[in-house]
């Protein structure tokens, strides 16, 4: 069953160009390396600037496991992780259609 994930990201002030660099090095990454990985989009708040959400979809929850285990997401997150100003607010769902 396609699981999807709604990541919500708060950020250090002045921080936005750093974390956006970072998150689109952990994008390219995780896209090249993980085929379980439908959907991986980063959308910037309209209404706060520091605020961002990520938009994933995996083929199952293989491809789930696969991805928070990934080694070749360990440096670019790590410099995502300089960028947030508290830990990320995650929510699963199941695909229905």
């Amino acid at each position: 069953m396609t699981t999807g994930i709604i990541a919500t990201i708060k950020i250090q002030p002045g921080k936005n160009a750093e974390f956006e660099a970072a998150f689109g090095e952990l994008q390219a990454a995780t896209k090249a390396n993980e085929p379980g990985c439908l959907q991986y989009d980063l959308f910037k708040s309209q209404a706060e600037p520091e605020t961002y959400y990520v938009f994933e979809q995996y083929a199952d929850a293989a491809a789930v496991a696969a991805h928070r285990g990934a080694p070749h997401a360990k440096e670019p997150g790590a410099k995502v992780g300089a960028t947030l100003a508290g830990r990320p607010s995650v929510q699963l769902a199941d695909k229905i259609s």
